[in-house]
């Protein structure tokens, strides 16, 4: 019986060969997609979660320019000061750290090996706030933030295609055109949410970096670790009160900076994620659809 039924299936599919191809075809899409969906779906929300834990906990980032159209943030727009810092600092709650700091692109050169790398120019609470892990020696102190020496702490990445193995504490790079004693080094991060490598990095003194770097006191953004998940929304809309009295900002004027949470970030991103799931489902459903409408019609 079983033989006999096997026999009729097959002589069913010699008479309709391209209709049985098509509908194995919309089956094999099928079971694919949703073999991608669970897939893309799962390592999606997993990339999501690993991207946040790497920018820090429960973080706020103040930068200038307009949150709606208007002058970029960190360009033309006009920059903080340092009343700006103490007025958060002395005005904030609820908050684990915070650091201000400015970046700009420079050649770093050890011996005869060089790397185009972030500068960044900060505090010693940046290490705290963006949740990053020593793996040799540690920060600056604050009298070498406030006195402007010339010490810096390096990324994976500049460790390891500087110095190939060498121990890097205590030796000197070149900052641009600033010497520099390295004394610490930094665990790995990777490639941020926009493709950056975090590890391809050296930190300074903020005062070093306004000096020797930059040439000028600009500072460029503010960011606020809170205490808790919780006080999120209050501790932004205090960061947001404080600037507008400090930058001067007129009831009903429109903010000359952005406080971002980086929480609202994700939840963008996860967006874009569960679209993306959901189309991908679309096109599970209608081709396991057509698959069985062709079994369908192949068994009439």
């Amino acid at each position: 019986m079983l033989w006999e039924s096997i026999k009729l299936a097959l002589r069913t599919i010699r008479r309709n060969v391209l209709r049985s191809i098509l509908t194995l075809l919309g089956i094999v899409i099928g079971v694919a997609a949703v073999i991608a969906l669970v897939t893309i779906g799962q390592g999606a929300r997993d990339k999501v979660a690993s991207e946040m834990s790497k920018l820090g906990s429960n973080m706020l980032i103040a930068r200038p320019g307009a949150p709606t159209p208007g002058p970029p943030s960190g360009s033309d727009a006009r920059s903080f000061s340092e009343r700006d810092v103490e007025a958060l600092r002395n005005g904030l709650a609820d908050v684990r750290s915070m650091a201000a700091s400015s970046t700009k692109q420079a050649k770093v050169i050890y011996g005869t090996a060089s790397q185009d790398t972030t500068v960044v120019g900060t505090e010693p609470s940046y290490f705290i706030t963006q949740d990053w892990v020593f793996t040799l020696g540690g920060t600056f102190s604050e009298s070498d933030a406030r006195s402007g020496t010339a010490l810096c702490v390096i990324g994976a990445t500049l460790v390891r295609e500087l110095f190939q193995g060498e121990d890097p504490m205590g030796r000197a790079i070149r900052v641009g055109a600033m010497p520099c004693e390295v004394i610490g080094t930094l665990g790995p991060k990777g490639q941020s949410a926009f493709g950056s490598d975090q590890d391809n990095t050296v930190v300074m003194p903020l005062r070093t970096y306004q000096r020797r770097i930059a040439g000028s006191t600009r500072i460029a953004t503010i960011s606020v670790s809170a205490a808790s998940p919780d006080v999120l929304p209050k501790v932004q809309a205090a960061m947001t009160d404080i600037l507008r009295e400090t930058r001067k900002v007129n009831p009903g004027e429109e903010d000359d900076f952005t406080v971002r949470d980086m929480t609202q970030i994700a939840a963008t991103m996860s967006s874009t994620t569960t679209i993306m799931t959901g189309l991908l489902g679309a096109v599970a459903a209608v081709s396991l659809l057509v698959g069985g409408i062709g079994i369908m019609n192949i068994m009439l």
